[in-house]
């Protein structure tokens, strides 16, 4: 089978990556087109721990790849402002606790914080600590113990790392084209793409395509006439301005993201520099109030000016139509609070190659891959709705009016099901695990009037005593690990800054 691609950039060569990666050689001929004229936008540089699964099915090497990419660790996110003003919490990449009396350990933590018995939900998270002192060391194997009760992820220069994938590829056969598209060429019975034309005259013709062509949505949307559906209802952000500064002298394990008057700013610290940006709602504000906030809040010297990127929150109606799948900006774009962007090219990717078709698509395949992309866009969409909805800002007006805005049905109810007692739904499908919602409603403010009436069935003396038991082992266990910057040194320094030391 003949797959072109329509794009490079992370998306692009992910993809790609993954074909040639994942499949069996010569099952099928991959091709990308890209031209060195239109350019990435490149935003993400934050991850998520379901990356290292896919850099391990399509033979990456980890430590390498963070090598080449002045990776570093990331255990987990720090929200700062989105409580009240001066409030901080951290999004980790873990458990809190381990389930006592037969619930889930936020409900006993609950009520032995009604008795003055529980420090702050953060202390009972293995990464949480880990984070907040600039330490790291990779899970335990054992899953009895608390170091396994965590998992990480990494932050990384995303043109590098397309960089690194384009190389991969072209090792295992892609053939990369340089070349813009002019003309997608229709087939007149089917409705399929046929072929697509050249600046140069070229026709690269194929038996299915994955449009990686970013916001414009080449294939998807101009040819095949995907429609959108508009998010911006929900998520009213709708610029931002990114901007690198000088490399940190203590990089921490962790992204983080402040709440400002009309949006939140964020920080990514790599080995060689510091990735920062303010995402921001143009109907609250205008760009050079932001571009002021965000140059007098940088933790470096700035390596440059502020670049304005565009985008509306939203997505396909269908991620997959006839013999294309669009993957990345292409499908949709979910603001970068969460680090989902790579995620979702991650998910769109590996979904396809479970459902691979023949060079005869069966539109059974596209609708079972068009429903899981469903529930992830879904599920994403209202994890990051709850950020903005539920915050406690007193300051600014895109914050009231987001606190006083109708939300999906779904966050509705499983927000109400928390406030009632406690109760986080855990999904079969779907990325954020109950942990997760867990740290964003407790971190924002929000309580259940009840917990779980089950937690009672543990005497209160033996309860007491575990909680006392976990924060004490779990702040001596973090205290023995390496600091962040030695686990860096030690796996995956960059050569050029192995060259500076």
């Amino acid at each position: 089978m003949r797959i072109v691609i329509v794009g490079g950039g992370t998306a692009g060569w992910m993809s790609a990556a993954a074909l040639v990666g994942v499949l069996k050689p010569g099952l099928c001929e991959v091709r990308l087109i890209e031209s060195d004229e239109i350019g990435t936008v490149g935003v993400g540089e934050a991850t998520l721990p379901q990356m290292r699964a896919f850099n391990d099915a399509v033979g990456i090497i980890e430590a390498d790849m963070m090598r080449r990419t002045n990776a570093t660790f990331k255990l987990g996110i720090e929200f700062v402002d989105w409580g009240v003003e001066g409030s901080s919490y951290l999004h980790p990449f873990g458990t809190y606790g381990t389930s006592l009396g037969g619930v889930e350990f936020h409900h006993q933590w609950l009520r032995a914080s009604q008795h003055g018995r529980a420090g702050p939900i953060e202390e009972y998270s293995f990464a949480v600590m880990a984070a907040r002192r600039n330490r790291f060391e990779f899970p335990h194997e054992d899953h009895t113990v608390l170091a396994s009760t965590f998992d990480y992820a990494y932050h990384f220069d995303a043109g590098l790392y397309a960089q690194y994938l384009r190389a991969f590829c072209e090792r295992r056969g892609v053939e990369r084209i340089e070349g813009r598209i002019v003309d997608v060429a229709l087939d007149p019975e089917r409705g399929d793409i046929a072929s697509l034309r050249l600046a140069s005259g070229e026709e690269v013709v194929g038996d299915f395509f994955i449009d990686c062509s970013g916001f414009r949505g080449l294939l998807i949307g101009e040819a095949l006439q995907s429609g959108w559906q508009d998010w911006s209802e929900w998520l009213p952000c709708d610029r931002a301005l990114a901007v690198p500064s000088v490399r940190m002298n203590e990089i921490p394990p962790y992204t983080r993201a402040t709440a400002r008057e009309a949006g939140w700013q964020w920080r990514i610290p790599l080995q060689h520099r510091t990735g920062n940006g303010h995402i921001f709602a143009s109907a609250f504000t205008d760009e050079q109030r932001v571009a002021d906030v965000l140059m007098g809040n940088l933790d470096g010297e700035a390596l440059g000016e502020p670049r304005l990127i565009r985008f509306a929150a939203g997505r396909r109606s269908v991620s997959w139509t006839r013999n294309c799948m669009a993957v990345g900006l292409a499908s949709g774009f979910l603001e970068p609070l969460e680090s989902t962007s790579i995620y979702l090219v991650q998910s769109a990717i590996m979904t396809f190659l479970r459902l691979l078709p023949d060079r005869e698509v069966d539109p059974a395949l596209a609708r079972e891959f068009n429903r899981v992309m469903d529930v992830e866009y879904e599920r994403i969409r209202d994890f990051l709705i709850l950020h903005y909805h539920a915050n406690a800002r007193r300051e600014g007006e895109l914050w009231r009016h987001c606190r006083e805005m109708a939300i999906p049905d779904s966050l509705q109810a499983k927000v109400a099901a928390f406030t009632h007692r406690g109760h986080i739904q855990l999904h079969k499908d779907g990325l954020f695990s109950p942990p997760s919602w867990l740290s964003v409603l407790l971190g924002q403010g929000s309580r259940p009037r009840h917990y779980h009436p089950l937690a009672d069935t543990l005497p209160a003396e033996t309860l007491f005593a575990e909680m006392d038991s976990l924060r004490a082992r779990s702040a001596s266990q973090v205290a023995s690990l390496p600091s962040h910057e030695t686990a860096i040194e030690d796996y995956c320094l960059a050569p050029v800054q192995r060259a500076a030391t």
